[in-house]
């Protein structure tokens, strides 16, 4: 596990596609789960917006070998609200909406 929480799931079978899943818990208070999968080594960035376009965080910015990924997401200091999240991973690129409820 990561300084930041991040954690790299164990599993013999690496996955076969660039996937990026919804958040759990969602809606959320004030802390849930990104979960994401690599097929091969990359370059990654999962940044979180608001829904305004303003970056509001930066969860994880280097490369990382083959496999399933979570990352926790402490939204305690962030308005209630819906929040964007983005995999860039590659050419891969996918968003997901989540929600913050106080």
């Amino acid at each position: 596990m990561s300084p930041n929480g991040e954690s790299q799931i164990a599993d013999a079978n690496l996955p076969e596609s660039f996937e990026l899943h919804q958040n759990y818990p969602n809606p959320f208070n004030p802390i849930t789960v990104i979960r994401y999968e690599l097929p091969e080594a990359t370059e990654v960035t999962l940044d979180v917006y608001s829904v305004s376009g303003q970056r509001v965080a930066s969860l994880v910015n280097r490369a990382q070998p083959a496999g399933s990924y979570t990352v926790p997401f402490d939204a305690s200091r962030l308005a209630s609200g819906v929040y964007i999240y983005q995999l860039k991973a590659g050419n891969f690129l996918s968003t997901q909406k989540m929600v913050l409820l106080k």
